[in-house]
């Protein structure tokens, strides 16, 4: 029998009541400090009627900041923010994991301790890529934020990596402390992780780079550390295999991820978050390979990218996914699962309120019956 969207599921002995996923999506609203607010816990709270929400991204390290007011899970402060959003979901009945991220090389000077450059495995800049900074920072007037190209990156030492590891460990830690059910790790979008993987990115001759078994030995690393801290059963990695995003190229995109599949399937990990391409007139991700996924990995498999209902609902039939990601509809639509049930007509989204500012287009839209969401 064929899964439905309202289906449930249990994900590493967590019982969702649906299949329908809130994916990470940076809102740039954080504290100084990278500290979660009340505000922050009022958004999450809004839409705990998702099977499973993962959190946005959230840096392991000051050192692991790539935009202005993402939050962190490195002080105390920080982790005391975080239990305030986790509490808020956990008093609606809802589910909640930390997505944990490490930029790498996608930084600016500005954001970095004492200036330094954004670290990477290999020394290689993104063209054309931009991050999105706090104007102060480089002393100029006030703003809500300014794009610019991200800074020359230098490469890791050897040496440096296993504290790098150490660090996505202890926000694990901190993570679980917080009272997430669960924590995802960032491997998608050219950040650190997906940066030592692809080829295009990692040109190391050291134990982290050449061969693929070396390319994926860091994805391993933090893989083991964190589930042994978590449990590999509250444990996701996001990958966007077959993308290009921020400079991140592979040269055998489907080898590459299929044995990175394979691999975290050996320790155990509860889900693969697979991010697809979500413009417009993307290429749909080849069927072949979406089975392939599904032959080398046991865990649960979720997909974000371009859904509705009737792309979910036939996901699902297929077999080929678990869950289904909605991201930008639950930005303006924190009643999402009710909408998608009854078909209602979903509110407009603002991408200009996407990245910073206050609670006008972050906790401000209104549930299907016109009030505010709850459950």
């Amino acid at each position: 029998m064929s899964a439905a969207l309202f289906d449930p599921f249990v994900l590493g002995g967590l019982h969702l009541p649906n299949r329908i996923v809130m994916p990470p999506m940076t809102r740039a609203r954080a504290a100084a400090g990278g500290v979660p607010t009340p505000m922050m816990a009022e958004y999450y709270r809004q839409r705990a009627s998702a099977g499973l929400i993962v959190a946005e991204g959230t840096q392991v390290s000051r050192r692991g900041q790539g935009y202005a007011w993402t939050p962190g899970i490195h002080t105390p402060e920080q982790v005391e923010g975080w239990k305030q959003v986790a509490a808020a979901v956990h008093a609606e009945g809802g589910r909640i994991f930390a997505q944990l991220w490490h930029v790498g090389r996608l930084s600016h000077v500005s954001l970095q301790p004492d200036g330094a450059a954004p670290v990477a495995p290999s020394a290689l800049t993104a063209q054309g890529v931009q991050v999105f900074i706090d104007p102060d920072d480089l002393g100029a007037a006030s703003g809500l934020g300014k794009k610019v190209e991200h800074s020359p990156p230098r490469a890791l030492e050897t040496f440096e990596i296993a504290g790098i590891v150490d660090e996505f460990a202890v926000a694990a830690g901190h993570a679980m402390a917080a009272g997430f059910d669960g924590v995802e790790l960032h491997a998608a979008n050219g950040y650190l992780i997906n940066q030592f993987i692809d080829s295009g990115t990692n040109r190391r001759d050291d134990l982290y780079g050449g061969t693929l078994a070396n390319r994926l030995r860091f994805l391993d690393d933090v893989a083991r550390a964190v589930a042994t801290v978590a449990g590999p059963e509250r444990t996701g990695v996001r990958f966007s295999p077959l993308t290009t995003l921020q400079g991140a190229v592979d040269d055998t995109p489907q080898s590459t991820y299929l044995a990175a599949a394979r691999m975290l399937d050996d320790i155990g990990i509860a889900y693969l978050h697979i991010a697809e391409a979500d413009w417009d007139d993307a290429p749909d991700m080849p069927a072949a390979f979406r089975e392939a996924l599904r032959l080398v990995f046991s865990g649960a498999l979720i997909y974000t990218g371009r859904y509705d209902r009737g792309r979910a609902e036939a996901a699902l039939t297929d077999g080929w996914a678990d869950l289904i990601g909605f991201g930008r509809l639950f930005i303006a639509n924190p009643d999402l699962p009710r909408r998608l049930s009854s078909g209602a007509v979903c509110n407009p989204g603002n991408a200009a309120r996407y990245f910073g500012g206050g609670a006008k287009g972050y906790i401000d839209y209104p549930a299907v019956d016109g009030g505010m969401p709850s459950l």
